[in-house]
């Protein structure tokens, strides 16, 4: 990765804004000054700013196979998250990146891949899911366990259905509070692990959600006998410079911005079964 070029701000332009749930926004950008595509690794981030507002650490939650058009899936939960659900087209921001690891989708050949993820941890996945559908051959068994507050909060709905239609991923979906109309799966996403079908013993693991969703996950695949050197997790814990310069994210004596979002968990397994950290 170019560093210098990461650092200085793109203009970019919303192509689309599409809504997701009552509060999440998806927003796909083209550049400004009409030059090469974004190029990035699944997992990676971007600092999304708005003129006037502030800028904030956004997962990329579009296809890499597909740079000329970039993707950022927002929920609106501060001053400029809400105010970047609001934009439409023609309107402008601007873009910093990508920063970060990313998911270790090459590592992960020859093997089978098991995604676990809730709320709005899909679409800091959902490249790593692009990745490996294009590359199915490469791949065992892939495994999307997905969990959501209630059908109303499920992002990317059409997706998921066009996914679970196909014969080469298995696709679960659970919520924890159902509503009238709703015949899938209830409860929490980790009550969907011990049914799952992947080898234990030949998987890869990628988590990506809320901690408490992450701790639990943690203590269901390793009771399914996947070990912790196999096991990814995306943290993305109160991201701010994207530079490691603030300290906002620091964990121990790791700087998620810089050395994450993406970490194997035996390198974070001390900070993660310590609830105060």
């Amino acid at each position: 990765m170019d560093t210098t070029r990461s650092l200085l701000p793109r203009p970019y332009r919303v192509e689309q804004s599409r809504q997701e749930t009552y509060d999440t926004w998806t927003l796909e950008l083209d550049p400004v000054d009409g030059g090469d595509g974004f190029s990035f690794e699944p997992g990676q981030f971007n600092m999304v700013y708005e003129f006037g507002v502030g800028e904030v650490p956004i997962s990329i939650s579009g296809d890499p196979a597909e740079p000329e058009r970039l993707v950022h899936t927002i929920r609106a939960v501060g001053a400029v998250t809400k105010a970047l659900c609001h934009m439409k087209k023609p309107d402008e921001l601007t873009i910093r990146g990508p920063y970060g690891t990313h998911w270790p989708v090459e590592d992960a050949a020859g093997h089978d891949v098991v995604i676990v993820t809730g709320g709005l941890g899909l679409p800091p996945l959902r490249p790593a899911i692009y990745h490996l559908l294009a590359n199915r051959e490469q791949y065992g068994r892939i495994v999307l366990l997905y969990g959501a507050r209630t059908p109303q909060d499920i992002v990317y709905t059409a997706e998921l259905k066009r996914w679970r239609a196909r014969f080469d991923i298995d696709v679960e979906t659970t919520v924890d509070a159902a509503k009238p109309g709703w015949h899938g799966n209830v409860g929490v996403v980790t009550t969907l692990i011990p049914r799952a079908f992947f080898d234990s013993a030949h998987a890869k693991a990628f988590i990506c959600g809320p901690e408490i969703m992450t701790r639990f996950t943690l203590q269901e695949l390793q009771k399914r006998g996947v070990g912790t050197e196999n096991i990814f997790v995306s943290l993305e814990r109160n991201m701010k410079c994207g530079i490691g310069l603030c300290g906002h994210c620091q964990l121990g004596a790791v700087f998620v911005c810089k050395d994450g979002p993406v970490f194997r968990y035996d390198q974070v397994q001390p900070f993660l079964t310590k609830r105060e950290i």
